[in-house]
Parts: C-alpha cells; sequence; structure tokens
C-alpha cells in the first residue's frame, strides 16, 4: 500500500466545489474519474480543504491511498492526459501511511483577485471580481492588518455552519494593487466556512465608506455575522497555498515528480 500526495490546480468556474456531492459535478468527482481510469481502482481521496462552488485553486493537495505501483512521475503525465484542460496535476510524491492532506495541514494562503477598473476585462471572466468603483489599495492594506492575530472569528462565518470551534489565527494578511488588479491575500492556521470572502466584502464596504475605518477589531468582537459586511463573490477567490510539517513529506530524495 502506498500513501500518495497529489499536487493539483484548478478552475473552478464549472465546478460545485472539491467535494463530491449528489447531483452536481465536482473537481472530488472529476479526479476519482481519472483515477479509476490511471489504475483501474476508484480509491477513496482526502482533500486538503473544501471550496465552494466557483472557486479556483492555485494549489490544492489530494491525498489517496493505492495498491498501484506505477511510478509518481508517470502518474502525473497520465492523468493530465485524462483530466479535463480546467484541472492539471502539477506534481505527486509519495508520503507516510498516516499523511491526511486534510488533518496533516498547518495552514493555508489564499488570495482574492479584484479586477478594479470601470470597464470589465473579457478575458478574466469567472477569474477575478469586476469591481468598478474606486478602491484605495493602501488604505485595505492598512485596515487588513486588523485581522491578523488569534480571535473568535464569528462575524466572518456563514450563518448557518455548523462548526463549533470559531477560533483562528491569521499571521499574515494585506491588499496590493498591480494596475487595475488588486489582491487580497491571508495565511492562517485555518479558516471557516465563507470566512475569507466575507473578510473581503467587510473591506471593500470600509473603502466605499459603508463602515468606518478602523471598525474591524469591533466587528470581531462582536461575534455575529451582521456585524460585518457582505460575502464577495466566489469567483475571485483562490486557494494559493498549503502548508505542511516538512517531516509528513516523506524524506528527501523519494520518487516525485513536479509539473
Amino acid at each position: 500500500m502506498r500513501n500518495l500526495l497529489f499536487t493539483i490546480q484548478y478552475q473552478g468556474s464549472r465546478y460545485h466545489g472539491f467535494q463530491v456531492q449528489n447531483n452536481a459535478v465536482t473537481v472530488a468527482q472529476i479526479f476519482q474519474d481519472a483515477l479509476e481510469q490511471v489504475t483501474g481502482q476508484r480509491s477513496d481521496i482526502k482533500g486538503c480543504s473544501r471550496t465552494d462552488s466557483g472557486v479556483h485553486a492555485n494549489m490544492f493537495c489530494v491525498s489517496v491511498k493505492t495498491e498501484s505501483k506505477i511510478p509518481c512521475q508517470n502518474l502525473v503525465r497520465a492523468f493530465n492526459v485524462k483530466l479535463p484542460p480546467d484541472i492539471s496535476v502539477l506534481g505527486c510524491r509519495e508520503v507516510p501511511l498516516e499523511f491526511h492532506a486534510r488533518y496533516s495541514c498547518q495552514g493555508k494562503r489564499y488570495i482574492y483577485k479584484i479586477h478594479n477598473s470601470p470597464v470589465r476585462d473579457a478575458f478574466s471572466h469567472q477569474l477575478v471580481y469586476e469591481y468598478p468603483y474606486p478602491l484605495d489599495a493602501e488604505l485595505l492594506n492598512c485596515q487588513a492588518q486588523d485581522f491578523v492575530g488569534t480571535y473568535d472569528f464569528s462575524s466572518f462565518c456563514a450563518a448557518k455552519t455548523s462548526v463549533k470551534d470559531t477560533v483562528r489565527t491569521i499571521t499574515a494578511c494585506g491588499v496590493e494593487r498591480q494596475g487595475d488588479s488588486v489582491t487580497f491575500f491571508v495565511e492562517g492556521d485555518g479558516f471557516l466556512y465563507n470566512m475569507v470572502r466575507i473578510m473581503v466584502g467587510t473591506l471593500l464596504q470600509i473603502g466605499a465608506g459603508g463602515l468606518p475605518q478602523g471598525s474591524i477589531p469591533k466587528i470581531i468582537g462582536a461575534k455575529s455575522r451582521s456585524a460585518a459586511g457582505p460575502t464577495a463573490p466566489p469567483w475571485g477567490l483562490y486557494l494559493d497555498k498549503v502548508f505542511y510539517p516538512q517531516n509528513q513529506l516523506g524524506l528527501p530524495g523519494e520518487e516525485q515528480a513536479n509539473g
């Protein structure tokens, strides 16, 4: 038995998130289809996260236990033949049997892309959030620093979630501009349902004057979804990086492939 860690990327526009669902096409379903075609087995897979419908991933990790003896480098090539063009396998490596793509994860980095121009970009349809109103990225970057720390982020969690522990630690957060592109980034040990999109929606409302500057600490302290801003659309959101302890990724020199 081998435990393999696949690093993939995908454009989520035509998928209902990663996790397998009834009566909806998801990234996990498509990946499992490819796995079955390549190895002859429809093995259970473990994803590093659950992404919403329309959300994208620059880096997403999937672990799978398999009896297949196909070398990692050959698996990468075979998967990229079987998968549709909006899902790509970047790499594959053998990891310890106890490794789990989700539970072994130490943290994640998300980015949220905004095209800030009165004229939309036709080539970015469903890949960025088109926001035609003026944005002061420096101001938003300053406001975003109030997210850094360990807090109860109940105010930044979808109201109907069933999660009991809403405390998370944010280690880095900010907003950057390059021309008409404005990017929000955030790193942390974990994220609540819709948390990043609500953080973005709150910053945009502060930028538009709908919420006062300096209000994020008060919103966090309220522990109420109604205190925060709206939820930004899913298509601007990308899971950008997944962090694992190096001692759980196998020994140097193990067979691996990186696209």
